[in-house]
């Protein structure tokens, strides 16, 4: 890494940024590009089209040397880009991003922003895709920009992009059937997508939970009846709803009860939670919008750290079959359907927990009481070894120039189905995941934004780590 000064990488990117990324980021902003999970008719509203469409055009502004792109569409899938900039240096790297949003919610956010009107004040970007996931596609193009712009050899580079990450990725499997061929045998595989636990660090994604989800469906009746004449009579759906949940967690401790969905704390992982927790303190839980006076599950923050990426947990994220309490009348209702969301560790299979929890969910119903459970969503969680060797070095180095701190690890309790599936598909590969998310950044939700300058500072970061594979 003699000839890699990261000061003057972060200083290119930094031009760069200001006059080329930073007004094509905000046109993406501006295109809904909704995930297929959120808009049914995508293939119609043309967006996720036009978000590659104008990602291409701006890669043409880059003039990179040996650069060669498609975009692929199979059959009902989502579209798919695949950029391959040939290298100067041995080895190959494939750099992972996604151009897919999750929904805008425009009446949560602040006045004066809109999700998808871009906004900057001060350090930040505010716009639906700002930082998740569309400043991983620029950078990972400028790091090696960047590189060929030093004059600094670099391994072959594919970028791989696709449409339909917020939806759990249903149509990656086929692509990378597909293109089996035209993604070589990567060396690191690069993802630009994850979280961080403040921006005076690079932080280094070592693992990320996995995520199974479906509908139970409690019924008792072909309509709904009176309150008055059938309660204490007909069973109360919601009643049996809880009754099923609690085999599941305990409504009190927020605990998950079902063995299947655990695995078990090491030594090393308490130890490295322990590290992340000396540099964060109790902000790995003040940072979160709780009301005045609502405490966590838990409170030491190496238990907040591992509660929030190595414990399973379980969310009610939708209902049916419940009216507005404007429309309720005073009638028992024929059923009650609950979306549940269930985050499980890495090591544990989706399959096997999706079996398991179903099993849990439909087990024993009291009175007869038909209880169903129907599985929607399965994704692995994913973990990786830390990066050591030159590799390593690389991200030191440059971690300290830039930051004046080593890198930092980071367990994250989101879901990138993408990286369990490159791990079954190349397990020899090394992976560096990171990203400049930080603890504000509110990425799904109201006022979501990119931190600029943590952004810039990463992409050296990457520029670096990109050079030492070719070393």
């Amino acid at each position: 890494m003699a000839h890699f000064d990261s000061n003057a990488m972060h200083d290119w990117i930094d031009q760069n940024w200001e006059n080329s990324v930073q007004p094509s980021l905000e046109e993406y902003i501006r295109i809904p590009a909704q995930s297929p999970a959120f808009d049914a008719d995508w293939d119609a509203t043309g967006d996720l089209d036009a978000s590659i469409e104008h990602l291409t055009a701006w890669l043409a502004t880059l003039n990179l040397t040996g650069v060669s792109q498609e975009v692929y569409k199979l059959p009902n899938r989502t579209p798919l880009l695949l950029v391959k900039i040939e290298g100067s240096a041995p080895g190959e790297v494939l750099c992972y991003s996604h151009l897919d949003k999750q929904p805008p919610l425009t009446d949560l956010w602040s006045e004066g922003l809109h999700p998808f009107e871009p906004v900057r004040r001060g350090d930040f970007l505010y716009g639906r895709g700002s930082v998740d996931d569309g400043y991983g596609n620029y950078l990972c193009a400028l790091a090696v920009a960047g590189l060929q712009a030093a004059g600094i050899p670099h391994p072959t580079i594919r970028l791989l992009i696709e449409t339909c990450e917020e939806s759990g990725s249903p149509d990656l499997p086929a692509y990378l059937d597909h293109l089996t061929d035209s993604l070589g045998q990567p060396d690191l595989i690069t993802v630009v997508d994850s979280g961080a636990g403040d921006y005076q660090r690079l932080w280094i994604t070592e693992s990320l939970r996995g995520l199974v989800s479906g509908t139970l469906r409690v019924a008792v009746s072909r309509e709904g009846v009176h309150s008055g004449l059938s309660g204490g009579i007909i069973p109360e759906t919601f009643r049996i709803a809880r009754g099923q949940l609690e085999k599941l967690e305990d409504s009190v401790t927020g605990v998950v009860l079902l063995d299947a969905l655990k695995v078990e704390i090491s030594d090393s992982l308490r130890r490295r939670a322990g590290r992340i927790a000396d540099v964060l303190g109790d902000t790995v839980w003040t940072e979160f919008p709780f009301l005045e006076g609502v405490s966590p599950q838990v409170t030491d923050p190496v238990e907040v750290i591992l509660n929030g990426n190595w414990r399973p947990c379980v969310a009610i994220v939708g209902v049916d079959g419940i009216p507005s309490i404007a429309n309720a009348g005073n009638v028992l209702r024929p059923f009650t359907e609950l979306k549940v969301s269930v985050r499980i560790p890495p090591g544990v299979d989706a399959g096997a927990a999706t079996a398991a929890l179903k099993e849990c969910l439909e087990s024993e119903p009291p009175h007869g009481v038909q209880v169903t459970f129907s599985p929607d969503m399965g994704a692995d969680g994913f973990s990786a070894a830390p990066l050591d060797g030159a590799l390593g070095d690389a991200l030191h180095d440059s971690a300290i120039a830039l930051h004046g701190h080593a890198p930092m690890p980071m367990f994250e309790g989101g879901t990138i189905p993408f990286l369990a599936m490159m791990q079954q598909k190349y397990p020899a590969a090394r992976f560096l995941v990171t990203g400049s998310m930080g603890p504000d950044g509110n990425a799904h939700g109201p006022d979501e934004k990119l931190h600029i300058p943590a952004s810039k500072k990463l992409g050296a970061c990457l520029a670096a780590a990109i050079a030492a594979i070719g070393e």
